[in-house]
């Protein structure tokens, strides 16, 4: 099963998200049971942080000094039966903007599985691989939302 370890370093998350742990092992959850998904026994972080906290993040570790929506670092450690694939950081502020053309849980999802997906190692530097990416992206926020 996957599981997943919110951090919240920015309040003003849970006035959407009031349990954004429980929101989203939910999430997983569903996820898990999906036919491409249903082996799969790993564990990863991610942080709900703000624009400020993601622009140092992309400073200091992508060396591009503005903020971005989401960032993923993957990383490989196995712990006992599990494996930690890596850790996942999201702006509050970026979707909050976005959300006003659709809705918050909609970006919300489509940022965390973005930045999942890195950590399972798609990428999207080729248009071949962004087009993948993409469809794999629609593909998992079927599950959840019907609007897809």
């Amino acid at each position: 099963m996957i599981k997943a370890n919110v951090i919240s370093g920015y309040s003003n998350w849970k006035k959407f998200i009031k349990r954004p742990n429980d929101y989203l092992n939910k999430k997983l959850k569903i996820l898990s049971k999906a036919p491409s998904f249903k082996k799969k026994n790993h564990e990863f972080s991610l942080l709900l942080t703000n624009d400020e906290q993601m622009k140092y993040l992309n400073l200091k570790f992508r060396k591009k000094n503005k903020t971005t929506d989401v960032l993923s670092f993957p990383i490989k450690i196995k712990e006992r039966k599990r494996l930690y694939i890596g850790d996942i950081a999201i702006s509050y502020e970026i979707i909050k903007k976005r959300s006003k053309k659709t809705n918050f849980f909609l970006e919300f999802d489509k940022m965390w599985i973005h930045g999942y997906l890195h950590l399972i190692g798609f990428d999207h530097k080729k248009l071949n691989d962004f087009k993948k990416m993409f469809r794999k992206e629609k593909l998992i926020l079927k599950y959840f939302h019907k609007i897809i």
